[in-house]
Parts: structure tokens; C-alpha cells; sequence
């Protein structure tokens, strides 16, 4: 074969190969692997939370109306972003949603007209939070200079604190129990409170930039109330998620 098709021949073998190469280093990943290990993820996941319940003021709406434990359970969201600072060791930032959300009447009340006695009380809570992440084993492993594999399952824990913000409000009608009067009205109560969490879960990996990511997490935290409610405690905050989501590895 004459040298020039030889040399035509290896150039066209290079640039097949190097070109690929020099495509996929530009955007960071390519055929399961990344080109070096992550230095943060993103996480936003859903699922369901459970209020715990354990404060006065949920035992007196229970007595007194038609709420039963666990109805101010409902959805949860969640966004998480962490930084590694160890291959098995990350800081995370946190920010939740969890809201709910239910009907009710008066248990052994009822109106003039003997109606029954409607409102209806919502539980709302927001917890901000920072903490630590540890994976049990690690999260992928350097197979040269520059690749790096995702395990396929790596569990972890985690935990922190930080500020959790709530609201309480019940709107309807309420019976006055000093004059037995029946009136409509918004109860409303809504702070801020220190609070903590401890969460564990596992990233399944999908690729080497996207997996998908399960967890529980149960969060303490109460707070104070607000004058429309000034005959109670503090209000119970805390309480279990259980979510699931996708995870960036970037």
C-alpha cells in the first residue's frame, strides 16, 4: 500500500478515535463515566411526610373535632444540594415542603338550626437545613487518571439542623364555650424554629450523572404560638418523610 494511503488511513483511525474523545470531554461524561470524580450534586425529590402530632394542640383539635391522628399527614418536597469535601463525605443544603390540608366538623356540637358546625385547619411546614452526608461505601470509583464510575448502589446517612418555618391556620365557624355562641372566624399562627434531622437513603445510579434517590428522614423542631392560640404549648413540628427523586451529579 503506497505511504500516502497509509498515512490517510491512520489519520482517519486517530480522528475516529480522538474525536469522540474531544467531544464527550467537552461535555463532561461519556459511556458511564464521568471524566473525574463529582464535585457537588443536586437532588429534588417527593413523597409523603407524617407529622408526629404530640403537642396539646393537636390533642385538643382531635377531642374536639373531627380530625383524627396522622390527617395532617400529606405530600413532602424536597431540594437538596451537596458539595463533596471527601470521596465519601459531602456538606448539604437543604430546603423542604410539607403541607396538608383537612375538613372538619365539631364532634358533639352543632348550630341553632342543629347544622353541623364546619371548618377546616391546615399545617403547613418549611424546614431549611445544613448538615453532613456520609455514603457507607463509596459513591463510584477512578478507574484512570481522568474516569470515573458511579457505583450502582451507595447508601448513606445524614445529619444536621438549621430553621424550620410553620404555619397553622384554621378557618370556619368555632363555638365560643363561655357563651355557647357559634361564630366564623380565621385562626392563623406562623414562626420560625431551630431544629434538627437525621436522615438515611441510597443513590441508585442510572449513569454516571443522573441516578435516582430514596430517603427517610425524621426532622424535631417545635415553635411557639400565636395569641390566637394562646391557651396552648408549643406546637409539635417534628416528624417523618419518606421521598424519592433524581439526583445531578455535576
Amino acid at each position: 500500500m503506497p505511504m500516502g494511503r497509509v498515512a490517510l488511513s491512520a489519520a482517519l483511525c486517530a480522528s475516529a478515535v480522538f474525536v469522540p474523545l474531544s467531544v464527550g470531554a467537552q461535555s463532561g461524561a461519556g459511556g458511564g463515566y464521568m471524566f473525574g470524580a463529582p464535585k457537588a450534586s443536586l437532588t429534588v425529590r417527593g413523597g409523603f411526610a407524617r407529622p408526629s402530632e404530640s403537642s396539646d394542640l393537636y390533642s385538643f383539635v382531635r377531642d374536639e373535632l373531627t380530625i383524627a391522628r396522622g390527617d395532617f399527614a400529606g405530600s413532602s418536597w424536597s431540594l437538596d444540594a451537596a458539595f463533596f469535601v471527601r470521596p465519601q463525605l459531602a456538606v448539604q443544603f437543604g430546603a423542604g415542603l410539607s403541607s396538608r390540608t383537612t375538613p372538619s366538623v365539631y364532634r358533639d356540637w352543632v348550630d341553632t338550626d342543629n347544622r353541623e358546625i364546619e371548618q377546616s385547619s391546615t399545617l403547613r411546614r418549611l424546614p431549611l437545613s445544613a448538615g453532613l452526608r456520609y455514603y457507607l461505601k463509596p459513591p463510584g470509583r477512578s478507574i484512570s487518571r481522568l474516569a470515573w464510575v458511579p457505583t450502582r448502589v451507595a447508601p448513606y446517612v445524614a445529619a444536621g439542623g438549621g430553621l424550620t418555618w410553620y404555619r397553622f391556620k384554621q378557618t370556619g365557624d368555632f363555638v365560643d364555650y363561655r357563651t355557647l355562641d357559634v361564630f366564623g372566624t380565621k385562626l392563623n399562627s406562623a414562626a420560625w424554629s431551630p431544629s434538627a434531622f437525621m436522615a438515611a437513603g441510597a443513590d441508585y445510579a442510572l449513569g454516571a450523572r443522573v441516578g435516582l434517590v430514596g430517603e427517610a428522614r425524621y426532622d424535631w423542631a417545635s415553635a411557639r404560638l400565636s395569641s390566637d392560640f394562646k391557651d396552648f404549648n408549643r406546637i409539635d413540628l417534628s416528624g417523618l418523610a419518606v421521598t424519592v427523586g433524581l439526583a445531578y451529579r455535576f
